[in-house]
C-alpha cells in the first residue's frame, strides 16, 4: 500500500486590482478605524479647500450679470448659466490674441529648452567628455549666483530683443536644475548598452536619439510638463521686455484685468452696456489660464515618481 500525503492546502494569493493599495509590509501593524477616519477626514477638508474656490470660479465664470448681482459677487450656486463670457473672450479680441500667443511661445519655448537641456545634460553624463567637471562646475555656479535684473535687462536690450517674442524664451530658456535631474537620470541608466552601440558604429546622437531617449520618457515627460508649465505661467519677462499690448500674452492680459481692473479690448462697451458682468470675464480669463494645466498635468501625474524620485537619487 502506497502512503496518501496530504499535501498542505494552499492559500490563494488574491492580487490587488489596480485601484487597491499595495499589501501592506509584515512589520507593519494594521491601520485603526480611527485613523483610518482621521485621514480620510482630512483628505476630504484638503480637496474642498483646493476645489471649492476653483468651484466657485468656474460657476461665476457661466453666470449671467444678472445671478452675480443677485449674489453680489461671487456665485456659488449655478442659476442662469451662459457661455457669453466665453463667447466674446473668443471672439478674435485681445484675449484671443493673447491665448495664441501664449499657446505658440509655450510650444515653441519648451521645444528649445528641452532641445538644450536634453544635449546638455547626455553631455555632462559623460564623464570622459571635454571640459566636464568645468562646464558642470560653471551651471552649479548659476543655481547660487546671477548677475541681476538690471544687467540681464541691458543684455537683452544690447542684443535687439526687446518688443521681441523671443524675449520671453531666452532669458528663461534653460534650468540648472531640470539639467542636474536628466544628467542623473542618463548616469543611471546602464554604461553596456551605449558600449555595446558605440562598438556598432552608432555616433552620439544616434545613442541618445534610439537608446537613452526611450529609456528615459519619464524623466522627459517630468521636465517637459515643468517647462511647459513655465512658459504659460510666466508673466514677467512680457511686463518687462514688451512695451506692444498686441504682443501681450494671457497671464498679462489676465493681470490688467484682474488686478488694475482694465477690460480686454472691444469688451469695455459690453461691459459698459450690461450685456456683460465684470466678475464674470475675470474668472473666465482665469479658467483659461488654468485649463490648460488642469489638462495635461493628470497625463504626467504617473511620471512624477520615476522620473524625479530616481533621476534624484541616483544623480
Amino acid at each position: 500500500m502506497t502512503a496518501v500525503i496530504d499535501k498542505p492546502a494552499q492559500k490563494s494569493v488574491r492580487k490587488p486590482g489596480r485601484w487597491a493599495a499595495p499589501p501592506r509590509p509584515v512589520w507593519e501593524e494594521q491601520p485603526s478605524q480611527v485613523g483610518l477616519a482621521g485621514k480620510g477626514l482630512v483628505l476630504g477638508i484638503a480637496c474642498l479647500a483646493i476645489l471649492f474656490p476653483l468651484w466657485i470660479v468656474v460657476v461665476t465664470s457661466l453666470s449671467s450679470r444678472r445671478t452675480i448681482d443677485e449674489a453680489g459677487g461671487l456665485v456659488m450656486v449655478p442659476k442662469g448659466i451662459t457661455f457669453i463670457a466665453y463667447q466674446e473672450l473668443l471672439s478674435g479680441g485681445q484675449v484671443t490674441r493673447a491665448a495664441v500667443i501664449s499657446v505658440l511661445v509655450t510650444l515653441v519655448g519648451t521645444a528649445f529648452s528641452m532641445t538644450v537641456s536634453v544635449l546638455c545634460a547626455y553631455g555632462l553624463s559623460r564623464t570622459d567628455s571635454v571640459g566636464h567637471r568645468w562646464i558642470l562646475m560653471t551651471l552649479l555656479a548659476t543655481m547660487f549666483f546671477s548677475a541681476g535684473l538690471i544687467p540681464t535687462y541691458l543684455l537683452v536690450q544690447t542684443l535687439g530683443l526687446t518688443d521681441s517674442y523671443l524675449a520671453l524664451i531666452l532669458p528663461s530658456a534653460i534650468s540648472v536644475f531640470n539639467i542636474l535631474v536628466l544628467r542623473g537620470f542618463f548616469m543611471g541608466i546602464s554604461p553596456e548598452l551605449t558600449d555595446s552601440a558605440r562598438i556598432d558604429g552608432a555616433g552620439d546622437l544616434r545613442i541618445l536619439w534610439q537608446i537613452i531617449m526611450p529609456l528615459s520618457r519619464a524623466v522627459i515627460a517630468v521636465i517637459t510638463l515643468f517647462y511647459a508649465v513655465g512658459y504659460w505661467s510666466a508673466w514677467f519677462n512680457a511686463s518687462l521686455y514688451l512695451n506692444d499690448q498686441d504682443m501681450m500674452p494671457l497671464q498679462n492680459v489676465m493681470i490688467q484685468l484682474v488686478q488694475k481692473q482694465e477690460a480686454p479690448v472691444g469688451l469695455g462697451q459690453a461691459i459698459k452696456t450690461g450685456q456683460l458682468s465684470g466678475l464674470a470675464v475675470q474668472m473666465a480669463v482665469m479658467v483659461m489660464a488654468l485649463l490648460p494645466v488642469a489638462v495635461l498635468s493628470p497625463f504626467v501625474q504617473r511620471h512624477f515618481k520615476k522620473g524625479m524620485l530616481t533621476g534624484a537619487v541616483k544623480g
